[in-house]
C-alpha cells in the first residue's frame, strides 16, 4: 500500500472525504481495511450484502448489472481514488451492481458500522454524503435521458469522453484511456450491440478520431469526438 501521506492526498480527492482536515483524514485511514484484488476477481457481486464502501488506490474496477435476461450492462468504471459501493452509506440491504477488477487493484474499504461512526464524528462527511447522493441521482437521470434521446454515435462518444477525462493519460498521438476496454464493453455501456459499436469505432478509426487495440482505446482527436457527442442532427 502507498505511504500514509500519499493515501491522505488521494482520499482528499474522494468526494466523501473532501475538505476534511489532516487529523480527520488520518483517523479515516486508521479505520480502513486495506485489500488487494487480482485481475478479473470480484470485489462483490450484485445482490451481496452491502457491507463495505470501497475506494481504489491503484487499478480499475468495472461495475455492471446483469438483467433478468442474463445480459451484462456496464454501469460505470472506477479508477484510482474513486469511490464505489456507496450504497453502504444508505443502509441498503444489497449491492445493485457487481464490482470486478479490470486489472490488479489495491484499495481501502470501510464497514457500514465504521461509516456510521465516522458520519457521527465528522459532520462534513455527512454533508459530503448528501452531495454525493444528489450527484448520483443526477448522473442516473442523465444516463437514462441519453439512452432514450440520443443516437448511438452520441452515446458512445460521450462514454469515451467521460472515460478519457476519468482515466486518460496523455500520449503521443492522443489521450490513452488507461482501462481494459473491449468493443463489447463499449457496446454494453452504450446500450447497443457489438456489431454497431464495432462499426462506429471502425469508422472513427478511419476518420482519425480514435485508435484501438489490445483492449485499449486512444482518443486521437478529442475535439472531433466532442463534436460527435454534441451533434444532434
Amino acid at each position: 500500500m502507498e505511504p500514509t501521506d500519499v493515501i491522505m492526498r488521494g482520499l482528499a480527492q474522494v468526494p466523501l472525504f473532501a475538505g476534511l482536515p489532516a487529523a480527520a483524514l488520518q483517523d479515516v485511514i486508521q479505520h480502513a481495511i486495506s485489500c488487494r484484488t487480482e485481475k478479473d476477481s470480484f470485489i462483490f457481486h450484485q445482490g451481496d450484502p452491502a457491507e463495505y464502501l470501497h475506494v481504489l488506490a491503484e487499478g480499475s474496477v468495472k461495475l455492471f448489472q446483469v438483467t433478468e435476461e442474463g445480459q451484462q450492462v456496464i454501469v460505470r468504471v472506477a479508477g484510482a481514488w474513486q469511490m464505489f459501493g456507496g450504497v453502504a452509506l444508505l443502509d441498503e440491504d444489497t449491492y445493485p451492481v457487481s464490482a470486478q477488477a479490470a486489472e490488479a487493484c489495491q484499495g481501502l474499504h470501510w464497514s457500514s458500522a465504521v461509516l456510521r461512526d465516522l458520519l457521527q464524528r465528522y459532520p462534513l462527511i455527512s454533508t459530503n454524503a448528501m452531495r454525493w447522493m444528489a450527484e448520483h441521482v443526477r448522473e442516473t437521470q442523465d444516463m437514462f435521458r441519453h439512452l432514450a434521446t440520443e443516437r448511438v454515435e452520441q452515446r458512445l462518444a460521450r462514454i469515451l469522453l467521460r472515460l478519457m477525462r476519468q482515466l486518460g493519460t496523455p500520449r503521443e498521438g492522443g489521450v490513452l484511456i488507461d482501462f481494459p476496454l473491449t468493443r463489447q464493453d463499449l457496446a454494453e455501456m452504450g446500450g447497443t450491440t457489438l456489431f454497431t459499436a464495432s462499426r462506429i469505432l471502425s469508422q472513427w478509426e478511419k476518420n482519425g478520431v480514435v485508435k484501438s487495440g489490445r483492449e485499449r482505446v486512444t482518443v486521437s482527436d478529442p475535439v472531433g469526438l466532442a463534436g460527435i457527442a454534441e451533434d444532434s442532427a
